[in-house]
């Protein structure tokens, strides 16, 4: 049985979904068969390997049950509790997890077992059941929700003759008559309504723990309680205390500012949740009559032919056999307007078929998909968590240790001279001290921000980098695949004497087939070119022991070839690396060299990207220093600095030059973003303070960088760093509206001035106004 049918048979988290969910169903998760839908092989650290981190997978689930910071943590502690868990990373503003495991000390069925103990459990975020477990979960709240709202009013209605009446006017028997009958109202709310604090609270105790539940469940028991007694025995000494009607009210406000902060959240931080999960749940396959059934997505192999028809997906890479389209790709490449894919063109899964039907042939499916490589380094974000998320995690369990340690005090500080106004003020502290706002705060606004990006082609890979990236002063650019389009044309060959171009043009592309560099891209296809122009030109030599050195070029040995009257050792690239004296060019020139010396020059064109003039402009009037560093002759690069009005360029550089000149820079004080096509930029990469790799030439999974952009769009670049500039503002002001909120309500709680029902709508409107705040990202800032 699939294993989401299974998990749909859940209920709740609760007692009874811990007993339910044995090991007969989370078994399912053991067969390896299942692993690839929620997980993928992980590297384990560098230096740190032993006997558990041997076959490391990476799983990504979403959480249930969380309702805070200090969830969260407890999760995190529980997961890391058991043997083969590696790491976990756990985000109570994403609802998702990040759990790195040895398949050989554990199996997922064990580490999703260990926090059904506690309350939560974990759905594999690749699961269809994941949303519709969260659809449901979402109508139960708003039924709780319009119970509480009723019978808000109509208590409110019974408890408006005490507020208006004069003394006399309302006879003891009226008076206690409209007491039961707010009695019997309350009790709707306070055992539907509240049952998620109550659970929650509960699960906490038994663990001796603290949730955020915990101190509002304490404040609804006390509410409930005393309000009670006065209504069973109106003449004891609680007789006068009755308080359903602010019982109701602060429940109605607090449910009301869950069910808003919940679709709120859906739209900010659940922006990455939609983008995660564009594939179609099934799609139709031609079955071996020539007709189409639909099937779901996972029965779908390479070389199948489905159709797909106008607003579905596309579910894997293929080509087009038939038919042409219009296809929005606008999250796999960034290009925000419909592109056309007319037939034998290729189409990507994730995109959206736009104008008509037409029939795909599959040729990747799962994990070797881009979209899979993207959804990898989007689920890794979502659970990644900001220097300032971090802090003020830290920050939320004691406090809410603090809240039950100040409401037991107010209590005691009032009881001896007015025990009501002790309970309501031990209420009041219990219930508006709300830690929420402040760990929702960083994670909130980050998520969104990182979600906005990701719909205008930029991926991030770290959450922590939108940090970094609001402070950049210093852009520096590589040259070749960054600034200049990841192609070239030959523009001429020179040879020294007894050596054609063909022969030159073999060599050349035999070495230059082992690498991915846009300049040896150039040569391979002007090597296959020359033997498709000229029958005669002989064949491409096999070269042994070819070696990339990143920066400078390549070397092999070539042996005894037909058709070539040398053989030995050959080098190919920068008359540095080939060890020539070279005079300056405006264009670039590509060395080949053998044991004799100079053997061929190759002269390269280079196609500047359309958008990168404008890019600079833009980043210099932001007040931001560009500058250029290239492998490239110094003559090469100072000639497309020219071309786009960079000042600062330097050529001639290997991937140290470049690490020194980042080094100098940091050193003065600078804030460094780097941009480079990944190809041989990684040390400078990896040191910025920030970095990006432009297009594709590098797989997603192996780039060492914080952003990536598979399009290439460099117009992003300024926008991008506008927009974090605006996220950190918002970061900055979600966090001073947390300490102010806390630092006014709490003595105002304290001393008893903050009625219940006031203080549970400041506790809704606490997180709410964060979220809401976190809302103004979803629009990209153009200006910073």
């Amino acid at each position: 049985m699939p294993a989401a049918v299974l998990l749909a048979n859940l209920s709740e988290p609760g007692p009874g979904a811990i007993r339910e969910t044995g090991p007969g169903h989370l078994a399912v998760f053991d067969d390896p068969g299942e692993w690839a839908t929620f997980s993928q092989p992980a590297e384990p650290t560098p230096g740190k390997a032993s006997a558990d981190t041997t076959d490391l997978w990476e799983s990504q689930v979403v959480v249930r049950g969380m309702h805070c910071a200090a969830c969260s943590l407890t999760l995190e502690q529980a997961l890391l509790g058991i043997q083969g868990v590696v790491s976990a990373q756990v985000s109570a503003a994403s609802q998702r997890a990040s759990i790195v495991w040895s398949a050989a000390l554990t199996r997922p069925s064990k580490w999703m077992r260990a926090p059904l103990a506690l309350g939560y459990r974990l759905l594999p975020a690749s699961d269809a059941f994941s949303s519709d477990h969260g659809r449901r979960a979402a109508r139960l709240a708003l039924w709780r929700w319009l119970v509480a709202g009723f019978c808000m009013m109509q208590v409110m209605m019974y408890a408006t003759p005490a507020y208006v009446a004069g003394p006399g006017d309302i006879t003891p028997d009226i008076q206690s008559l409209l007491r039961w009958a707010s009695w019997v109202l309350s009790l709707p709310v306070v055992f539907f309504s509240c049952t998620p604090f109550f659970a929650n609270a509960l699960r906490d105790l038994r663990r001796r723990r603290i949730s955020m539940d915990l101190p509002v469940a304490l404040g609804i028991v006390i509410i409930f309680a005393v309000s009670s007694a006065a209504t069973f025995e109106p003449q004891g000494r609680w007789g006068q205390e009755v308080y359903f009607d602010s019982l109701t009210m602060f429940v109605f406000f607090l449910l009301t500012g869950r069910w808003l902060e919940q679709r709120l959240r859906a739209r900010t931080a659940g922006a990455l949740d939609s983008l995660m999960q564009r594939l179609p749940d099934s799609v139709e396959r031609q079955q071996a009559h020539g007709g189409f059934e639909r099937v779901t997505v996972r029965r779908l192999v390479v070389g199948d032919l489905v159709r797909v028809l106008p607003g579905e997906a596309f579910p894997a890479d293929g080509t087009i056999v038939l038919g042409d389209t219009f296809v929005d790709e606008a999250l796999l490449t960034g290009e925000s307007r419909p592109v056309t894919r007319p037939l034998g063109a290729s189409v990507l899964a994730g995109s959206h078929n736009l104008s008509a039907a037409v029939q795909v042939r599959i040729e990747k499916i799962g994990e070797s998909t881009l979209y899979a490589q993207i959804v990898a380094l989007m689920a890794r974000a979502a659970v990644d968590k900001p220097r300032l998320a971090v802090q003020a995690d830290r920050v939320a369990k004691p406090f809410l240790g603090f809240v039950l340690l100040a409401a037991a005090l107010a209590a005691a500080y009032w009881w001896g001279t007015d025990p009501a106004r002790g309970l309501m003020a031990a209420v009041a502290v219990l219930v508006v001290t709300c830690p929420c706002a402040l760990s929702l705060a960083t994670p909130t606004a980050m998520l969104t921000s990182a979600g906005l990006l990701a719909r205008h082609g930029v991926l991030v890979r770290r959450l922590r980098a939108l940090e970094d990236l609001a402070s950049i002063d210093t852009v520096i650019f590589d040259k070749t695949g960054t600034l200049t389009e990841a192609r070239m044309g030959l523009r001429g060959v020179s040879t020294r004497a007894g050596v054609t171009s063909a022969e030159a043009l073999q060599l050349a592309g035999a070495l230059a087939q082992h690498s991915l560099h846009p300049v040896s891209r150039a040569l391979v296809t002007a090597a296959n070119s020359a033997r498709l122009d000229h029958a005669d030109t002989v064949a491409m030599p096999d070269v042994a022991g070819v070696r990339e050195i990143p920066g400078c070029g390549l070397e092999g040995r070539l042996g005894t070839a037909p058709g070539f009257g040398f053989c030995g050792l050959l080098r190919l690239g920068s008359a540095r690396f080939c060890q020539l004296d070279s005079a300056a060019h405006d264009s670039l020139q590509v060395y080949l060299t053998d044991e004799s010396g100079w053997l061929a020059g190759f002269d390269l064109d280079e196609v500047i990207r359309p958008d990168a003039h404008e890019a600079v402009t833009r980043l210099h009037k932001a007040g931001l220093e560009v500058q250029m560093l290239s492998g490239d002759s110094h003559a090469a690069a100072s000639s497309v600095a020219r071309r786009l009005g960079i000042k600062e360029v330097q050529g001639d550089c290997t991937p140290q030059n470049k690490l020194e000149r980042l080094q100098a820079l940091q050193q003065q004080g600078r804030k460094v973003l780097m941009v480079g096509d990944g190809l041989n930029d990684g040390p400078v990469l990896a040191r910025a303070h920030v970095s990006v790799a432009l297009g594709q030439a590098v797989p997603l999974a192996q780039a060492q960088s914080d952003l990536v952009m598979p399009g290439g769009q460099l117009l992003m670049l300024p926008k991008m760093l506008a927009h974090a500039r605006h996220t950190l503002r918002i970061v900055r002001q979600n966090l001073c509206w947390a300490a102010v909120y806390n630092a006014v309500c709490v003595p105002l709680a304290l001393m008893g001035w903050l009625p219940a029902w006031l203080a549970g709508l400041g506790m809704a409107l606490s997180s709410l106004l964060v979220i809401a705040n976190a809302a103004r990202l979803s629009r990209l800032k153009e200006k910073s």
